[in-house]
């Protein structure tokens, strides 16, 4: 159903796949984990590695799950999960089953992690760093109006280790 690339050769703009058609980030084990939507974030080469650039909250579910675990998935999905896509990003794993709600097939990957079946693309990311976002560093200060609570993100940066995309049957 997929088929395995090297990062590089993915042909799609990064911009577009985050900020507009957003990204379902899940981390945990196949018997336990969680997603949510994003649409902050990056992909990119640091440190001479393919990497992708998270951005998650503390107060959200899928914290605890990208804490816990070395692995984290970045998921793409076709315009017609746009609502699925909107609930991940309103509801909360503690007060719903999102699997349930969602209708989506949860995949174990390669290093154990979960990406779903409906993806057109997955990427799995080994985490390399974290860094939280510190208000003293903002130079334009209109950006911190996006944190009226003050709960600032923690970035991730994972190595992208694998890439897949939906094979055309």
């Amino acid at each position: 159903m997929f088929k395995n690339i090297l990062p590089e050769k993915l042909n799609e703009n990064a911009i577009k796949l985050i900020a507009n058609d957003w990204m379902l980030i899940s981390a945990g084990k196949p018997n336990n984990f969680n997603n949510m939507t994003a649409s902050w974030g990056g992909l990119g080469n640091l440190w001479n590695k393919p990497v992708a650039f998270i951005f998650v909250r503390p107060p959200r579910y899928t914290y605890k799950f990208i804490e816990e675990n070395d692995y984290f998935t970045i998921c793409f999905f076709e315009e017609k999960y746009r609502d699925m896509l909107r609930l991940t990003g309103t509801k909360s794993g503690r007060e719903i089953n999102k699997m349930k709600e969602l209708g989506l097939t949860p995949v174990e990957s390669q290093n154990h992690s979960v990406y779903y079946a409906e993806s057109k693309i997955v990427m799995e990311c080994k985490k390399l760093y974290f860094q939280d976002i510190n208000p003293n560093n903002f130079l334009d200060e209109n950006i911190i109006k996006n944190y009226p609570k003050r709960d600032f993100h923690r970035m991730y940066v994972g190595e992208i280790v694998n890439t897949l995309i939906k094979s055309k049957i």
